[in-house]
């Protein structure tokens, strides 16, 4: 099969010949179609994610494709099956191996590359907004970075959970991206103070004290206004540092508001609870099904034109969902 191949953190990967995967017990091996691009991509290739691969690997983490192989133990599918699944690595190639149960069987009515562009996307948001901040009807929720892949997901998951959202993007364009995706309210934080703006949009709509939630997967300057426009009891989920600088969270403040950060590292939640896995995602499968939520594919890309697609990511140029066509080399 053909792989974009990293040798060692740090060196760019390589697009070569490489041995097709052989499933072990509770595995499959799976000829991939289409493979989301995400920001982690780029933390993994420099050795900065939360997992470190041993030896040589290939990036890509959420994928859609059928079934080519399957291990000892496997007996929930077969040879030829549409699934989609997020393995740890390895998904920028023509064949990945995977976890038996981190694979989920692909419905007729989805799209393979809608499946590949949905499930860590929708996943962080709606996992993270629904069973870790615990987002309400009627809560006023601020999303940063809201025209990205990430960020647009949490748009529409908090409109869907019933929220009021404020949402801040990076330009016009931008922030009409947002605001068609059912934002409420719009932040250009190139021209705007988030913290003033946000005051002003809150107090406008009855609410003075500040939002309730903050989707926050940008950190840095945009955390620390953030933690002073939030109201007493705020929850501040904490996705990602987009921005390359991670906060340092003044306890103070946290204490004096009984504001509470949330940490949510997507994968590990999957692993952890794996019974409200099977639920969230069910959950959203429905919700795509219905239409209710549509991935916003901005761009595919061949499996040779993968690295424009980490450069996009890198220099955040990329509105909605990048996603690599895996059949086209």
């Amino acid at each position: 099969m053909k792989a974009w191949i990293c040798e060692a953190f740090g060196e760019e990967p390589k697009l070569i010949d490489w041995a097709d995967p052989v499933p072990g017990p509770g595995q499959v091996v799976i000829d991939v179609t289409a493979c989301g691009v995400n920001f982690a991509d780029t933390l993994i290739l420099q050795g900065k994610y939360q997992k470190r691969p041993d030896g040589p690997f290939s990036p890509g983490f959420e994928i859609s494709g059928t079934i080519r192989a399957v291990g000892e133990g496997v007996n929930q599918f077969s040879i030829g099956d549409p699934v989609m699944a997020l393995p740890d690595w390895g998904g920028f190639a023509g064949c990945v191996i995977a976890d038996a149960s981190l694979v989920i069987p692909l419905p007729n009515e989805v799209d393979f590359f809608d499946a590949a562009a949905f499930q860590i996307a929708y996943g962080t948001s709606w996992f993270g907004l629904k069973y870790r901040a615990n987002v309400q009807s009627g809560d006023l929720v601020l999303v940063h970075g809201a025209a990205g892949g990430v960020g647009l997901t949490a748009v529409e998951c908090a409109k869907l959970l019933g929220a009021t959202v404020i949402a801040t993007a990076g330009g016009a364009d931008k922030c009409q991206i947002a605001k068609d995706h059912g934002a409420d309210h719009v932040i250009d934080y190139k021209v705007e103070n988030i913290r003033d703006r946000v005051r002003e949009i809150a107090t406008g709509l009855g609410r003075p004290k500040g939002v309730d939630v903050v989707y926050d997967p940008v950190g840095g300057d945009v955390f620390d206004q953030s933690l002073r426009c939030v109201a007493p009891g705020a929850r501040m989920l904490l996705i990602g540092f987009a921005s390359g600088s991670v906060p340092q969270i003044p306890a103070n403040i946290l204490l004096v508001k009984n504001v509470t950060a949330i940490g949510f590292y997507f994968g590990a939640y999957l692993e952890q609870n794996p019974d409200i896995t099977q639920q969230g995602m069910a959950e959203l499968l429905a919700l795509l099904r219905e239409g209710k939520i549509k991935p916003l594919i901005s761009a595919t890309y061949p499996l040779s034109g993968a690295m424009s697609a980490l450069d996009a990511i890198r220099d955040r140029s990329a509105t909605g969902k990048l996603v690599i066509n895996c059949r086209n080399e």
